[in-house]
């Protein structure tokens, strides 16, 4: 079961999914987000991904998970997110041993996960350039990189770079991911395939599908 609710921490969302019966295939979509993940007792950093991230869940393994909106997370880290992309990852691999284990001992010790992971996150997370803020918006909004480069008065280059450090890939690939969200929430909601495709921007109904199949890695179909 998949539970979700805003945090506490600003544009954050807390979720939690509970162990299943029986191994099974995950497949998280990609967002633009990173997360910072409790599970078996352990502190993970879930990178942002390029394309659908599968693996294989055992029986019994249950997830709670604080998802950061696009961007802020590595003023958190303080770590480039193009260095965590398409990966999971201990957080005792980017933060001193020491401090992940008095981090671990919190969590174990707060009221829930849940409040541990927001504690950690509302202590470390400060200073998100509103640049980044700007740039998720536009290309969150439709803006072509174009018009979001010259909107901001950046050069292309420059935007290109500060994406990677931020998103972890270009503003293309970024724009590409937070379309495939607007189109899922709007194919969720009924619409049509074709006017999901003309409402979100996409050539047509078979771009679309190319889309959804290159970053999803199913049809549509399956997704809604």
């Amino acid at each position: 079961m998949y539970r979700e609710r805003p945090s506490l921490v600003p544009g954050a969302v807390l979720w939690r999914s509970s162990g299943v019966s029986e191994e099974a295939e995950l497949r998280v979509l990609p967002d633009g987000c990173m997360d910072l993940l409790w599970t078996e007792g352990t502190l993970l950093v879930a990178g942002p991904d390029a394309e659908a991230f599968v693996t294989k869940v055992s029986a019994g393994t249950s997830f709670t998970g604080l998802r950061f909106a696009p961007g802020t997370a590595p003023a958190m880290l303080r770590v480039p997110a193009a260095e965590l992309r398409n990966q999971r990852v201990p957080l005792a691999d980017l933060w001193p041993a020491a401090e992940v284990r008095r981090l671990t001992d919190r969590v174990r010790q707060a009221d829930s996960v849940a409040a541990g992971l927001e504690e950690i996150a509302g202590e470390r997370l400060d200073g998100v350039d509103p640049l980044v803020r700007e740039v998720a918006a536009l290309l969150d909004g439709g803006a072509s990189v174009t018009a979001t480069a010259a909107t901001l008065g950046l050069g292309e280059r420059r935007l290109h770079r500060l994406s990677l450090t931020a998103f972890g890939y270009g503003p293309k690939t970024l724009a590409r991911i937070l379309r495939l969200g607007r189109a899922l929430e709007l194919a969720r909601s009924g619409r049509t395939f074709a006017d999901v495709a003309a409402t979100t921007g996409y050539a047509d109904q078979a771009h679309l599908a190319r889309e959804v199949r290159s970053l999803a890695g199913v049809p549509l179909g399956d997704l809604v």
